[in-house]
């Protein structure tokens, strides 16, 4: 089998074996007897043997997860029922560092509103207990829901350990949101307590949140109690002051719960209608987080950062980075603030050794003309992650010729719905450009054409075959699992449809080309929106891009890209002329827009994805005020022009 995509980078026979999957691999032969011939061989057993694979994670990681009756009484989708009888907690195995290192760096925080701080894994197990004690003198018990209005801070990781070890259910929005989108999820789970930070410093300026989080409050009926992280004053009359709960230190407890107890309720990127309370459960995302830590290969000796906001999911995994027992560095501030390079100097001086980020960060500083390399000590950065979006071939170019020439880039592609990756790196594999390495261990993912036949080597629908610790237990709400089956299973009957087109290679890599369902389909010839935007988005005139195609009953389809252009550069006849050869060159001919727009902004959601479904659905004649919920928006003002130029089509 072969695959001509570029090999970007090999890792050393040294590095290799030293990796945790290594390790891994290892010890299934000493422990179990099983040897594999190469990854596919060990992917394939861990899909197909589902008993002996997630049994040999808990052994391997030493996982608390004790007195399961068996592994998967049920193996339906929806409807698994994983280690039935089981005691476990998450928060468990985050803490038990505490015990082993208490004088080690936990967290460490780069942030615009605090500046720098840290703590040890004592400090913050001590935090946790005191806060713990302060929730069970509010009344939290098991199964209560705990939500909060925090940025990706300590403050946010403290209280998300202390709820969850009590057996409540956390849930959290980031303090951008707007209040309309943060009540649309919290009125559905009824929360018991609250807790918000009063204000924030974004690039350079102090944003006041004061007045919207007291309506919020107001507008949540069940709360019983408030506590508010101050950053700009006291706390308001009503509210406990955040540094009042962490006044008397205390080893925290654990209340050992079922595996599939609740964890926390996380959100679908709601861009129309109300979001899809997502409810996971403690064992699955342990289990996910421990596999995944193979996979990013991160253990105790790692200092790990994820540039993300608190309403991403990827502000959840970095809890999988504190069971791993890394050195957790949390960036809480505006990326390009004073500029590019910033989140850089924190890589520089903090010695992060994993660094991750969204595709559009990376893509950012290539645009910023930003040379991070050159101009910082990176020499102990060892591995970088991007998801969000698909990285482009030119994003893996600009990584190893401007940040580093011998690093591991492991992008990955997963989601909220899972809580995990279901294509990612491989340690021990090398990295070629354009390309995800391979698919997790324990997913089942496979590329389907429309009638249900697995492809190699061709673009078709991202599913699973094979239920996951990690799915859904359900959607809170969701009495008899109706949004559920619709979100997932109604298009191949019991097998879960993700929504992406994604290509496996031959090799076993995989190549993720955007979202199924804002494909370009011109006369009957189909594309993911990412190789335009790789095709555009090359162009140094251009900043960012969105393409929409719509078809329309009885008339011909029209298909629209929309570009912003960079600073002091105007959409003229002659960039027109260079973007569409460039279309031509990259993609082919049959994919020239009917229309190229200049945009000031493409909109996106909170966590960075561009809104294509919502511009089309627009497009297509929907009512501007259904298409999109603003308050799920990073730049809801951008939907204005998108607006206007729907209406100038009508």
């Amino acid at each position: 089998m072969t695959d001509d995509r570029q090999i970007l980078w090999t890792p050393s026979a040294a590095r290799a074996e030293a990796s945790t999957m290594a390790q891994y691999m290892r010890w299934l032969k000493a422990e179990r007897g099983l040897e594999f011939d190469d990854y596919h061989a060990l992917w394939d057993w861990s899909v197909t043997d589902l008993e002996g694979f997630w049994t040999s994670i808990i052994a391997f990681f030493d996982l608390p997860v004790t007195d399961w009756s068996e592994v998967l009484a049920t193996r339906s989708m929806p409807g698994a029922d994983w280690f039935p009888g089981a005691r476990t907690n998450f928060a468990a195995q985050i803490l038990r560092h505490a015990s082993d290192r208490p004088d080690t760096q936990a967290m460490v925080l780069w942030s615009e509103t605090f500046g720098r701080r840290e703590m040890t894994w004592d400090e913050m197990a001590g935090r946790v207990g005191a806060l713990q004690a302060c929730l069970i003198d509010m009344g939290v018990e098991k199964g209560d829901r705990v939500v909060a209005i925090l940025p990706n801070a300590c403050e946010s990781l403290i209280a998300f350990l202390a709820v969850t070890s009590l057996g409540a259910i956390w849930s959290l929005c980031a303090p951008d949101m707007g209040h309309t989108a943060i009540l649309d999820r919290f009125r559905q789970i009824q929360p018991k307590v609250l807790i918000a930070q009063d204000g924030y410093v974004h690039a350079g300026k102090t944003i006041d949140r004061r007045e919207v989080i007291a309506g919020i409050a107001d507008q949540l009926p069940t709360l019983e109690n408030r506590i508010m992280v101050t950053a700009l004053g006291d706390a308001p009359a009503g509210w406990t002051p955040w540094a009042d709960t962490l006044a008397a230190p205390r080893p925290p407890l654990v209340e050992m719960v079922e595996f599939s107890h609740p964890i926390w309720i996380v959100y679908s990127s709601g861009t129309t209608g109300n979001p899809k309370p997502i409810v996971h459960g403690h064992g699955g995302v342990m289990l996910e987080a421990a596999k995944q830590s193979l996979h990013q290969d991160i253990t105790r000796k790692d200092r790990f950062s994820w540039l993300t906001s608190s309403g991403w999911i990827m502000w959840n995994t970095q809890a999988g980075a504190l069971a791993a027992g890394t050195t957790l560095v949390i960036y809480d501030g505006a990326p390009n603030h004073p500029d590019m390079l910033q989140v850089w100097r924190m890589v520089a001086e903090e010695k992060i050794t994993y660094f991750g980020a969204g595709a559009a960060f990376y893509m950012g500083c290539q645009k910023a003309g930003v040379h991070p390399g050159a101009e910082l000590d990176l020499t102990a950065l060892r591995s970088l992650g991007s998801t969000g979006s698909p990285l482009s071939q030119e994003g893996y170019d600009w990584i190893y010729s401007q940040v580093k020439s011998d690093v591991w880039l492991a992008p990955i592609s997963g989601g909220t719905d899972l809580a995990g990756a279901f294509v990612l790196g491989h340690p021990m594999m090398p990295v070629r450009a354009g390309e995800m390495q391979c698919r997790a261990l324990g997913n089942a993912v496979r590329a389907y054409d429309e009638a249900g036949q697995e492809l190699i080597g061709a673009v078709g629908e991202l599913v699973c075959t094979a239920p996951l610790p990690s799915m859904p237990l359900y959607f809170w709400g969701d009495d008899d699992g109706t949004r559920l089956f619709e979100s997932y299973f109604d298009t191949y009957p019991g097998i879960w449809r993700h929504g992406d087109w994604i290509e496996i290679t031959e090799t076993g890599g995989s190549i993720i080309y955007g979202r199924s369902d804002a494909t370009i389909n011109r006369r009957g010839l189909r594309l993911g929106s990412s190789e335009i935007y790789r095709a555009v988005e090359a162009l140094d005139d251009v900043l960012d891009s969105l393409v929409v195609d719509c078809e329309f009953l009885g008339r011909d389809s029209f298909m629209a890209l929309f570009v912003v252009p960079k600073p002091g550069v105007a959409l003229d006849e002659a960039l027109t002329e260079r973007i569409r050869q460039s279309i031509r060159t990259s993609v082919s001919a049959r994919f020239l827009p009917d229309d190229i727009v200049e945009m000031a902004e493409v909109p996106r959601t909170l966590s960075g994805k561009k809104l294509e479904v919502p511009v089309k659905k627009l497009l297509l004649g929907q009512d501007p005020a259904k298409v999109v919920n603003r308050d799920s928006m990073a730049n809801p003002g951008s939907f204005d022009a998108y607006i206007a130029y729907a209406a100038a089509r009508a």
